[in-house]
């Protein structure tokens, strides 16, 4: 079953992330107060309009891509993300430099 209200609350905590930074799928359960990460992956995986709802700013805790990163693998993330200016230390995110720094941080 869909919570459209949660999904609402993501996708709003999502396009909230500037350019140039990241969030973790933790950081985004986190700043919502209403479910996991996994809970956070799932709504992602299936957001309706990417080009409103920028998921490519979202990765794993440890700033590792996600694989299987809906809308055209991990290379089109990996792309999306150093063309707005994400720092990478090897293939991963740098977190400490690119995380976007949010209340709870």
């Amino acid at each position: 079953m869909i919570d459209h209200a949660l999904s609402s609350d993501i996708y709003t905590i999502v396009s909230s992330i500037p350019k140039g930074h990241v969030l973790s799928y933790a950081d985004v359960a986190r700043l919502s107060g209403k479910c996991g990460p996994r809970q956070v992956g799932r709504i992602l995986h299936h957001n309706p309009d990417n080009s409103k709802v920028p998921c490519h700013r979202v990765v794993h805790e440890d700033g590792t891509l996600a694989p299987a990163f809906a809308f055209g693998g991990e290379d089109t993330q990996r792309r999306k993300l150093k063309h707005e200016g994400v720092l990478f230390r090897g293939a991963r995110v740098h977190m400490q430099k690119s995380r976007w720094k949010t209340s709870f941080s």
